[in-house]
């Protein structure tokens, strides 16, 4: 990575400044408040972007799951504490420092230019799961297309089936009584002698539901394992394709054009989940079901265990997309002095609620589910994949008008999906905006358009037969250790060093000045809580490291160092990148650690305007640039 070759430096990280200009690309119009970078539309577009950004599919398919595993309602407890321990200072942070500097997660360490690799992590990061992500949304439109069928195609064990498909439990052999003698037989002859089993002694054959087999016979084509990659499924790549033509298609004029179809996109699966719900509470068993999400009576003891705050602390962590760069970026296009702190409120106020909510859609049907098949509740409860395309799929097809609430259910993620995938896109092309905005203004289409061709291409290893062993294994190492790195050194970065105290006088220059007891609640968060909560939770993840396995399949041993490559790859940036600006400073080593530990003379509010007696050097120093500097590298910020 190359630096401005700056005669006599003074400070490590010293960056282009780009000057307001009146060119303009399709990014901005007339109306916003920055003409170079553009700006939301309104209020609503952000607000629905940040909704969508946040609220994902592990709303609909781990929430609900974590809160049955941990007590029922009890887990609320410790998941409401996590959010105003953890998740919403660290949202807050982000939103403020992307509006603050209008740059995003690489550019915005102007703030303290040796952390600037946690900024170019959290973009790898966010690559690698752009890549994984878009193929759940490919299976999720692959089942949306299957649902155009007058009988759903898993409803039923069908001709790719094998004997272990059954949609209720098959008797393997029981004891019987026969000629005064208990005896042991196979189903079959105590049937074909009108015998019948001695309660207590049936022992069931291992059976798979339809949807089950469907999963991996038809819709994966799942091989052995990772070392068998097998071909790949022409129709899982024509999904992703699509898929990735949406993205493409909603963001070719980046936030201007994202910025509307979030309307539909983040506001339409609360229309679908309210009529899941609705439908769900009317089937017979649907309590049964809710009961085992909140509990009849709560599991309060559940709360002494250290398992369930770290699950709540996780699933706030993630489920509010802290730490992937995304927050930054979509707030660096906000108008100067929006009131971000209320913002951020609201959209986790709104996340969390979400999560809550679609937990009562899940397990009403799943508690129909459970009472046609005569099974208990927590033979049909899954998370992650298996709920979301084998038990929910599976409970839908016993449903009148089954194809019906299939569609609506899979268009459901397709959307939520989408939500997500637009604001990491959204996070790639902020960061490259920022180190060559003209030639952003003159090629974002072909850029955008050339990200998402490149992303389909790797994500074709995604489609194989032995794709959902990839997904499984990126999902594995890079959403987990890499995000609580970056979270780590963000917030002691910008409190400890920075100094927590000048970040909150740089937030009140947007939302204006407050009072110490206003600021009490996040000085306590951001100096203490929030950093130990976090390195708690990565010294637990390391901990309890476990190689990834995808249900009974065990992962080879290369698998795993692929992944301990993957993760290096994405956290070396941090040590390497603080390398390269100590090493393009001057002075003695502690000088240039020192001066590497100090904002860039560039820090500041994007607009002259906005600077203020605070920032107001920012000006000569352009111009001074501007007199001496001729020429820059190509990686600047």
């Amino acid at each position: 990575m190359g630096m401005l070759s700056l005669p006599g430096c003074l400070s490590c990280g010293k960056k282009k400044d780009f000057s307001l200009t009146s060119e303009k690309d399709a990014h901005s119009s007339d109306s916003d408040e920055n003409l170079e970078r553009g700006n939301w539309s309104n209020k609503g577009d952000y607000l629905l972007s940040m909704v969508g950004y946040a609220v994902g599919l592990g709303n609909v398919w781990r929430f609900p799951y974590l809160t049955y595993q941990n007590g029922g309602g009890a887990f609320l407890i410790p998941y409401t504490l996590m959010l105003a321990l953890a998740g919403l200072p660290l949202f807050f942070m982000e939103c403020s420092l992307g509006q603050f500097a209008s740059l995003g997660p690489v550019s915005v360490w102007r703030i303290l230019p040796l952390f600037q690799g946690v900024g170019v992590t959290m973009v790898v990061i966010s690559t690698f799961v752009t890549i994984y992500y878009n193929v759940i949304i490919a299976y999720a439109l692959y089942y949306l297309f299957a649902s155009f069928q007058r009988v759903l195609p898993w409803s039923e064990c069908f001709s790719w089936a094998d004997e272990f498909c059954s949609k209720t439990k098959l008797v393997n052999d029981c004891n019987t009584t026969l000629n005064g003698e208990i005896i042991r037989a196979n189903y079959s002859f105590i049937t074909g002698n009108n015998l019948t089993c001695i309660n207590g002694t049936i022992n069931y054959k291992p059976v798979q539901f339809p949807s089950e087999q469907y999963w991996n016979k038809v819709t994966l084509q799942r091989s052995s394992g990772l070392d068998e990659t097998g071909k790949v499924v022409w129709y899982l790549a024509l999904c992703l394709l699509l898929s990735w033509m949406i993205v493409g298609a909603a963001l070719f004029k980046g936030i201007k054009s994202s910025g509307k179809v979030v309307y539909f996109t983040a506001l339409f699966p609360y229309v679908i989940l309210l009529i899941l719900l609705v439908r769900g509470a009317t089937l017979e068993g649907a309590l049964d079901g809710i009961e085992y999400y909140i509990g009849r009576q709560s599991n309060i003891t559940k709360l002494m265990e250290a398992e369930v705050w770290k699950d709540a602390a996780t699933q706030i962590f993630y489920s509010l997309s802290v730490a992937w760069g995304g927050l930054v970026a979509l707030s660096s296009y906000n108008k100067f002095h929006n009131n971000c702190y209320s913002d951020a409120i609201l959209v986790c106020v709104t996340n969390c609620v979400t999560s809550v909510f679609a937990g009562f859609a899940i397990f009403s049907i799943l508690g129909h589910m459970a009472f046609v098949s005569e099974r208990p509740v927590s033979e049909v409860v899954d998370s992650g994949f298996e709920l979301a395309f084998v038990a929910y799929p599976e409970a839908l097809s016993q449903l009148p008008v089954s194809p019906l609430w299939s569609f609506l259910f899979f268009f459901m993620l397709v959307l939520l999906g989408l939500d997500s995938q637009f604001a990491t896109i959204e996070t790639l092309t902020t960061t490259i905006q920022d180190i060559k905005p003209k030639m952003m203004k003159k090629l974002r289409i072909p850029i955008t358009l050339g990200l998402c061709t490149v992303f389909f291409l790797l994500g074709l290893v995604c489609v194989t037969q032995a794709g959902i062993y990839w997904v499984n294994l990126i999902d594995h190492f890079c959403a987990g250790w890499g995000i609580l790195i970056s979270a780590v050194l963000e917030i002691v970065g910008i409190v400890y060093i920075y100094g927590g105290r000048r970040f909150i006088e740089d937030v009140e220059m947007m939302i204006g000045k407050k009072s110490r007891l206003f600021w009490l609640w996040w000085k306590m968060c951001w100096f203490f809580i929030t950093p130990v909560l976090l390195v708690a939770i990565l010294i637990w993840s390391l901990a309890t490291f476990s190689n990834p396995t995808y249900g009974s399949v065990l992962y080879p041993a290369w698998s795993t160092a692929v992944g301990w490559c993957m993760i290096i790859f994405c956290v070396i940036w941090i040590p390497i990148v603080a390398i390269v600006k100590i090493v393009k400073a001057e002075g003695t080593l502690v000088q240039r650690i020192v001066s590497c530990c100090q904002p860039a003379a560039n820090w500041g509010p994007y607009l002259e305007s906005h600077r203020g007696e605070r920032y107001s050097h920012i000006v000569d120093h352009k111009k001074r640039k501007e007199q001496e500097i001729p020429t820059v590298s190509a990686f600047v910020y």
